[in-house]
């Protein structure tokens, strides 16, 4: 076979790329729902390098073993054309949009934890700590609301803005 032809001739049908492609980008999306908010905002080292490692594990699964450029530029095209269609989705139902992209967790309220929410989300007192001076924020006595985002940043609101009638935000992602 000349270099041509295993550039451009893809070994399976073009349908099983799409399959293939699809199932995969399903699949990887719902295992990272399952993660959790924190670890998509704030990703260690060990998760990224499974991200990586997760990438190269499904490779095969998608291209079936096909190296040809015309299979990379279908499984390309299903992977954008998914999330693409993902996006559209979710801007337009509450349901796509709940199913995958999440919802707001109420971590603080009134300077008080809640201790249930900070369990669900797998957030123990040190790591809200740390959130919390990255924006300067000292103490939870400060805080009139905590939320841990869908995409994993916190927004808060603080005690002195609530107070005086405003509803200023400060967040991070």
């Amino acid at each position: 076979m000349n270099m041509s032809t295993s550039l451009f001739h893809a070994t399976l049908p073009l349908v099983e790329f799409v399959i293939r492609g699809g199932a995969v980008f399903l699949f990887v999306l719902l295992m990272l729902r399952m993660a959790g908010k924190r670890q998509l905002a704030q990703m260690s080292p060990t998760e990224f390098v499974a991200i990586l490692l997760i990438s190269n594990a499904v490779q095969n699964s998608m291209n079936g073993g096909d190296n040809s450029l015309v299979g990379g530029f279908v499984l390309a095209s299903v992977l954008i054309a998914l999330s693409t269609a993902i996006s559209y989705l979710t801007y337009r139902s509450k349901k796509f949009s709940r199913i995958f992209e999440g919802t707001p967790t109420l971590l603080l309220h009134q300077g008080k934890l809640i201790e249930a929410n900070l369990k669900k989300e797998r957030i123990t007192h040190g790591e809200l700590n740390i959130m919390l001076r990255h924006q300067n924020v000292g103490h939870y006595d400060e805080v009139y609301q905590a939320v841990l985002e869908p995409a994993g940043g916190l927004t808060l609101v603080l005690k002195s803005e609530h107070d005086r009638g405003g509803e200023t935000t400060v967040g991070i992602n």
